[in-house]
């Protein structure tokens, strides 16, 4: 993997702090992160991954125009029969 060196890293930092914040009030986010902590991934590392998930969510709601639903996504998570689905 190839590190980006001139990435704005306050900007960077900021994604990850927020997404550790979506897992106690997300749903999925919470399976992703418990799902990876039992892979044996670090705390940190499973931030920046679920940051990354968040990026391209938030890319996506911006091309759309469209605000954030929570529904909608894990109703695409159900189609795509993604292990990140939580438990009901």
């Amino acid at each position: 993997m190839h590190w980006r060196w001139a990435a704005p890293k306050f900007l960077r930092q900021s994604l990850v702090e927020w997404a550790g914040q979506t897992v106690p009030r997300c749903a999925w986010a919470k399976e992703y992160y418990l799902r990876q902590k039992a892979a044996g991934k670090g705390h940190h590392a499973i931030l920046r991954a679920l940051a990354f998930k968040w990026v391209r969510i938030l890319w996506r709601c911006w091309m759309d125009n469209v605000p954030y639903d929570d529904a909608r996504y894990l109703a695409a998570l159900a189609r795509r029969s993604s292990p990140c689905l939580p438990p009901s």
